[in-house]
């Protein structure tokens, strides 16, 4: 869950390297026992046209498109995902003051083509009787279907909407960070520890109610964030998504002067600091350090990343490199592997592997010519999907040391997108992700060599403890 301006550029970029795949590579196969041809789904050959109705065909074709390519498509029990769009079929009736003896779960017997036969004549029944429900039925259909995978890198993409006015730079939402981030509410939010506080504030109605980092938020809408040391979904309200965003009520503490108070904040756009939208950042620290702080694995951001180090290297000899991945959302596996290359030859830095149990490496480039340097690596529970490539190849191949806290354990699988029949985009792994060492980092995430959280002290003095720990390693 991330701010809607980056979900709109994380998303741009990720159909953009996702159409160039397509381009270059055959569609995978499909299942024998799929649909008819006219329903198969297709990796597209160029961007979709404009967005049609989403109708009970639009929701079969997606149905057999991930019984016939998704990652255990071959082994999935349909019902599942059958049951989880009739039940949301069901409440979504419930939520405008419907319901109907036609709306009655059929039986199911595992035969993937007569239980979709069953499913689909009744929910025609049903939605037939509500013909301006009909968009909206099927929409809560498929969501549900594909919500049922549980897979973190699974979506449908329909509808996408930006804030009016947009320009770049602009950001979207409450115009703060919290130590609680998307990644790790996508992720596993029962991860998080209190308290809840601001580590960053960019603008906007956070910056105009003067809030300050380090401030804790007690409450949110009324509802606490932690109960008994868990977090709540209270805290998904911290990161608002443009259209349906509302208001948000929060109560602050500030420990430095124990004031109390509560604020309302109203999302909107709100300029950002040109600094932060750089993908690539990097600054020379004393006794010859490189920091190189990263920010996403957009195309061609590996060499950034080189090119940022040998303009520092330029006249001096370094004696180490910090590569700040904290807050890091993922992007281009290719970017990852190419980074990794800079520091080993000859490994493999991950497996993507089918359900089976057979898995394909990935080995790194070692055109790439290599650093030399020793090397400190900064994560969080913002560091997800390419991020944990890049870290978890770090830690099991022994190129340097991660410092910070674990990530965020969001890394199924790189995903394939297709297009569907009213021109909206069905995306998820055909293949799952492992660690050098084969291990599973999908809701686990990469735990830290030194574990070094941030707390509401150090957000508030501008402290940053990870960073220490880690120039106070390179210097021994």
């Amino acid at each position: 869950m991330t701010q809607p301006v980056e979900v709109v550029k994380t998303a741009a970029a990720g159909l953009a390297l996702l159409l160039a795949a397509a381009c270059s590579a055959p569609a995978p196969p499909r299942s024998q026992a799929g649909p008819a041809a006219s329903t198969v789904c297709a990796p597209p050959r160029k961007p979709p046209e404009a967005e049609k109705a989403t109708t009970i065909d639009v929701v079969e074709q997606a149905y057999f498109c991930i019984l016939g390519n998704y990652y255990s498509g071959a082994t999935l029990d349909a019902r599942s995902l059958l049951t989880a769009g009739f039940a949301a079929l069901t409440q979504e009736l419930n939520r405008n003051g419907h319901d109907v003896p036609e709306a009655t779960m059929p039986a199911l017997t595992g035969d993937r083509k007569a239980d979709w036969a069953a499913f689909e004549a009744v929910h025609r029944r049903t939605t037939d009787r509500f013909p301006d429900l009909r968009d909206k039925l099927a929409v809560v259909t498929l969501e549900a279907i594909v919500a049922a995978l549980g897979d973190d890198h699974a979506r449908w993409a329909h509808d996408v909407q930006r804030p009016p006015d947009l320009y770049d730079g602009d950001g979207y939402g409450l115009g703060l960070q919290a130590n609680v981030n998307g990644p790790q509410l996508d992720g596993d939010p029962g991860a998080a520890l209190p308290p809840l506080f601001v580590t960053t504030v960019e603008g906007g109605a956070a910056r105009a109610a003067g809030l300050r980092p380090g401030d804790i938020i007690e409450s949110v809408n009324g509802s606490a964030p932690f109960i008994d040391g868990k977090a709540t979904p209270a805290i998904a309200a911290l990161y608002p998504r443009y259209p349906e965003a509302r208001p948000v009520r929060l109560r602050f503490l500030r420990q430095s002067t124990g004031r109390r108070w509560n604020a309302t904040l109203k999302p909107g756009l709100y300029p950002r600091d040109p600094a932060t939208l750089r993908v690539v950042q990097s600054k020379l620290l004393d006794d010859g350090i490189a920091y190189v702080r990263v920010r996403g694995f957009a195309p061609d951001s590996a060499n950034r990343v080189l090119k940022a180090i040998s303009r520092l290297r330029a006249g001096r000899t370094l004696s180490g490199v910090v590569l700040d991945l904290r807050g890091n959302g993922g992007g281009s596996p290719t970017e990852a592997t190419r980074l990794v290359s800079a520091f080993a030859h000859g490994k493999v830095t991950a497996y993507l592997c089918a359900v089976d149990g057979t898995c394909r490496p990935l080995r790194t480039d070692d055109t790439v010519e290599l650093i030399d340097l020793p090397l400190m690596v900064l994560t969080d529970r913002g560091c997800a999907s390419a991020c944990e490539h890049v870290s978890s190849a770090v830690k099991d191949l022994r190129l340097g040391r991660l410092v910070g806290t674990r990530t965020a354990g969001v890394i199924s699988g790189p995903a394939q997108s297709y297009l569907l029949s009213n021109n909206t985009m069905l995306s998820f792994p055909a293949r799952h992700h492992r660690g050098p060492d084969r291990e599973v980092i999908d809701r686990i995430g990469v735990p830290p060599d030194h574990h070094v959280p941030l707390t509401p002290e150090d957000a508030a003095a501008g402290r940053d403890p990870a960073l220490s720990k880690a120039l106070t390693l390179l210097r021994k």
